[in-house]
């Protein structure tokens, strides 16, 4: 088996290269990144084989792509950047097939939901999101974010992860002092500050169907006393839920996006949710791809690696019942330059 693994630089795709490693001991691992530094390029038995590519908008990227899969008889590919996921979606609606066979959610719902503000236009008027703009330093908004949100907001950047200029804001002369720091961002959005846990999940759709459901809570960050707003992108401390109300309110939304962008839904989708003070499941992201905790869940149970791969290789069977309990109370530990750990602690 021969595996192409997009963005291994990143943490999400040597977490899917090392779950690889360890159900199928034997697959070929091919690994690429468009940065020469990228440290899945040097970890010790981690790929066979590593490769430097240009950016996925450049000119030669799927020349360079389409001669991987041909030298190296590439069986397949986990695309994890969301750009390059974006890329592989566009090709297919021009040429009707991918330059391998992948598992990714269709270009019509990555264009909705990369972009946070294209995703809460989508959303409008359905409270399935916190009321929100759209902002850029050029067009603050001041007084549509005081009458409309009002304060304290929460901003971040428009495209990125959750922590990307991210920050909790109390006042006018804080959004704007915000706003001149970060010029160099094209674009934000603004919400109601949501005061409620930090809820998670990973879904699987095939061809419009969900084949796989499960939660967790983010519940402390990576780095987090460096950062203003006290978020950053990775999960320092997560609890995996057996919560049916979070996996139906995935499911009622992924609905909706389906019907409005009449598209079925495909591939992996991760979202992350705030709960108001009622508790009440707000989203406030979707990604079209599997996060950096996606390896964790697999080594508790709910593994989304094998199931793509047998997916791929027209051996998968889809289950009775696809929204999944985790047979023990699991918590995981992360933190920079050390393998997670997970933990079972006793039921409350």
């Amino acid at each position: 088996m021969n595996i192409l693994i997009l963005g291994i630089g990143g943490p999400t795709p040597r977490s899917i290269a090392k779950r690889l490693r360890t159900i199928y001991p034997k697959a070929n691992l091919i690994g690429t990144d468009i940065n020469a530094k990228a440290i899945g390029f040097f970890m010790p038995d981690l790929l066979n084989k590593s490769v430097l590519i240009p950016r996925a908008t450049h000119p030669d990227y799927f020349k360079t792509i389409e001669t991987i899969i041909e030298q190296e008889n590439i069986d397949f590919a986990f695309v994890q950047p969301e750009q390059e996921v974006k890329a592989w979606g566009e090709y297919f609606n021009i040429h009707g097939n991918y330059p391998c066979p992948t598992l990714i959610p269709p270009v019509e719902h990555v264009n909705e939901l990369m972009d946070k503000a294209a995703m809460a236009d989508l959303f409008s008027g359905t409270g399935f999101i916190p009321k929100t703009l759209r902002i850029t330093p050029a067009t603050p908004k001041f007084k549509e974010v005081a009458s409309e949100i009002g304060y304290p907001c929460w901003i971040r950047a428009s495209i990125g992860s959750g922590g990307l200029g991210a920050l909790k804001l109390s006042r006018k002369e804080e959004l704007e002092a915000w706003l001149f720091i970060h010029k160099a961002v094209p674009a934000f959005t603004i919400s109601k500050y949501l005061t409620g846990r930090h809820l998670a999940n990973q879904m699987l759709y095939i061809d419009g169907q969900c084949v796989a459901n499960a939660g967790l809570h983010c519940a402390e960050y990576v780095m987090a006393d460096i950062a203003p707003s006290k978020v950053t992108g990775n999960t320092s401390y997560g609890l995996l839920l057996n919560e049916k109300k979070l996996l139906e309110k995935c499911e009622e939304v992924m609905d909706f996006v389906q019907k409005a962008t009449g598209v079925k839904a495909n591939g992996v989708y991760s979202f992350d949710f705030k709960e108001d003070d009622l508790g009440n499941l707000l989203v406030t992201e979707i990604n079209i791809r599997h996060m950096a905790y996606t390896g964790i869940l697999a080594e508790c149970g709910f593994d989304l690696i094998s199931k793509t791969v047998e997916i791929l290789q027209d051996k998968f069977t889809i289950p009775k019942e696809h929204k999944y309990y985790f047979d023990k109370n699991y918590i995981f530990l992360r933190d920079v330059d050390i393998e997670p750990i997970v933990l079972d602690v006793p039921f409350c």
